[in-house]
Parts: C-alpha cells; sequence; structure tokens
C-alpha cells in the first residue's frame, strides 16, 4: 500500500493546464492510492461547482474523483475525524512558528494543514507517502525553513524570528510537485504530444498555473528530459 496525497495547489495546476488525462495514466501506473481529503474536496470541486468562472474545472475534478482516480481518506483507512482532530494540531504549529513583531504569521491553510494530518497518519502506520504540493509556502516549511524565513522578511520587509523547536514536526514529509509529476507522465510516454520542445512547455504550462519553481529547477528538468 502507498498514496499520493494531493493539496489543491497540484490539482489546480493540473486543471487550468488541461492534464486530465495523463493524470489518470499516472494513477493507473502509480499502483496505490491518489487521495485528497475532505477539506481538500471542498477546495477543489465543492466550492468551484457554485462558482460560474470554476464550475466547469470543478466538474472535471469531481469526475476524477467519481472515476476512483482521486480518492477520499477513507479509502486508505483513515477516518476523517482523525485528520480534523490532526489539522488543528498542525495548524496550531504551522502558524506560530515564524513571527515577525507584530505577532505569529498565519502561514497554511486548513486544507494544506489536512494534506500534512493525513501524511502523519500514514507515516505512524507505516504507509508509504509522498505529498503533492505545489504552494510554496509549504514547501518550504518542510524542506528549507531558514530559506522561507529570508523570503518572508524579504516580501515583508520586517525581521522574521523562527520556533525553532516547531521545525523537526515538519522534517519527516517527502514533497513532490506538478512539475515533477508531470516530467514522470512525459518520461512514461503518457504525453501524446510529440516533439523537441514538448518537455518545457509541459513544465512552462504548470509553471504559468501556478506550479512554484526557480529557473534553475526547470533548466535542470529540461537537462534530464
Amino acid at each position: 500500500m502507498k498514496a499520493i496525497i494531493f493539496d489543491a495547489s497540484t490539482l489546480i495546476s493540473f486543471a487550468t493546464a488541461c492534464l486530465y488525462e495523463e493524470l489518470r495514466k499516472l494513477k493507473k501506473s502509480f499502483n496505490g492510492y491518489f487521495i485528497i481529503t475532505n477539506e481538500i474536496k471542498k477546495e477543489i470541486i465543492d466550492k468551484p461547482m457554485r462558482i460560474p468562472r470554476f464550475q466547469l474545472e470543478g466538474i472535471k475534478i469531481k469526475q476524477l474523483l467519481d472515476e476512483g482516480v482521486l480518492e477520499l481518506s477513507n479509502a486508505i483507512g483513515v477516518k476523517d475525524s482523525e485528520i480534523v482532530a490532526g489539522t488543528k494540531k498542525i495548524m496550531e504549529i504551522a502558524n506560530s512558528t515564524f513571527s515577525d513583531d507584530k505577532g505569529n504569521l498565519k502561514l497554511i491553510s486548513e486544507g494544506e494543514a489536512s494534506c500534512i494530518a493525513l501524511s502523519k497518519i500514514l507515516n505512524e502506520k507505516k504507509i508509504p507517502n509522498v505529498l503533492a504540493i505545489d504552494e510554496r509556502i509549504m514547501r518550504s516549511l518542510c524542506e528549507t525553513p531558514d530559506g522561507l524565513k529570508k523570503h518572508l522578511g524579504k516580501k515583508m520587509h520586517t525581521k522574521i524570528k523562527i520556533k525553532k523547536e516547531n521545525l523537526n514536526f515538519f522534517k519527516e514529509f517527502k514533497i513532490i510537485r506538478s512539475i515533477e509529476l508531470a516530467y514522470v507522465a512525459y518520461k512514461k510516454g503518457f504525453v501524446k504530444v510529440k516533439g523537441k520542445s514538448v518537455l518545457g512547455s509541459l513544465i512552462n504550462a504548470l509553471r504559468f498555473k501556478g506550479a512554484s519553481a526557480s529557473n534553475e529547477e526547470i533548466d535542470e528538468i529540461k537537462r534530464m528530459g
């Protein structure tokens, strides 16, 4: 048993780049679960389907859920009540880790926290999992907190403090982005369009739809292709 836990950011990147079929093929080849929490379902299906501008994307993502490409956490034996309890704790920790002279900085949403909560539950059950997250702050909190401190200080033009004892909580989580999933889809031949510039175009499409990636990271992926 293994799982990829999808945050809203990664699914939105795939949806707005119209990579639904590639996502279906990735799931088929993965031999595991593509999981969303109930909070993420609210963000990418329930709310969009009530807004005309985003309704079509909501319908298409719902179809992925109806088909079993995406599944809710109970498919992997985790109750929503467990995630809700974990989400509250993670929100408290994450949103008290960085502060400025005005107080604590709210860094993550309930949706993002619910993904971390589910990943922690699966880690405790020894179920291999990875978080699919495009949102920069959440990834940086887990992977490069010192870099996040510098980024926040530069963006907010103020001195940022870190409660370092909180950082150990986030070290256990593994993260993948939409651009890396797209690279896997490309290498496996799941992208129907052919040509020299396809990989670069694929990565740039996701980047311009919201996937956070530096020029250096994109150049590295292109070289690997």
